[in-house]
């Protein structure tokens, strides 16, 4: 039996844990029981069904994987944006990554969302990233403009391939 990393995204961790202790034997599960539990708890009916949908997820088309190529190619090797792209479907895959940098169910001031656009683009342009995101219904504002917020949503897996690439490029650029 191979044994292959198998990444799983937890939304919500105290819910998890909740439901993961509701279920959990009194005896010390096996591997595979204890797989299933795990899987269960977040959301999948079983070890297999994670599999699947991590399977699915990471074989992208012909065209989706030049989108990422694309996407990634205006990025530099510690995952600063150096030019904005000409393509929509690639501007969209480029925004997912800033979109990500910004925290979650919080309030932002203009300035705080500009430092965070600022430190991840070195073409200039940071305004033109911010009318994007909200153009692009990833981020709202206020009518003053005073408040920012992230609207959550779930990345596709194309989307996610190219936050996960731009995060390592990142984690290597600081190491």
């Amino acid at each position: 039996m191979s044994r292959s990393p198998l990444p799983l995204v937890i939304e919500d961790v105290s819910a998890f844990a909740t439901q993961l202790r509701k279920s959990w034997p009194e005896d010390p599960p096996g591997q595979s029981q204890a797989l299933t539990l795990i899987a269960r708890a977040a959301g999948y009916r079983n070890h297999q069904h994670v599999k699947a949908s991590v399977e699915a997820e990471t074989q992208p088309d012909k065209a989706a994987l030049k989108r990422i190529q694309d996407a990634l190619r205006v990025f530099d090797d510690q995952g600063i944006m150096t030019r904005w792209p000409k393509k929509t479907s690639v501007q969209r895959l480029c925004l997912l990554w800033f979109w990500s940098r910004l925290p979650a169910k919080r309030d932002l001031s203009e300035a705080e969302v500009n430092d965070v656009l600022q430190a991840g683009e070195a073409f200039g342009d940071h305004v033109l990233l911010r009318r994007s995101l909200i153009d692009g219904r990833l981020v709202q504002r206020t009518a003053d403009g005073r408040t920012y917020r992230r609207l959550e949503a779930e990345p596709t897996p194309e989307e996610r391939q190219v936050i996960r690439a731009l995060s390592e490029r990142r984690i290597a650029a600081l190491s």
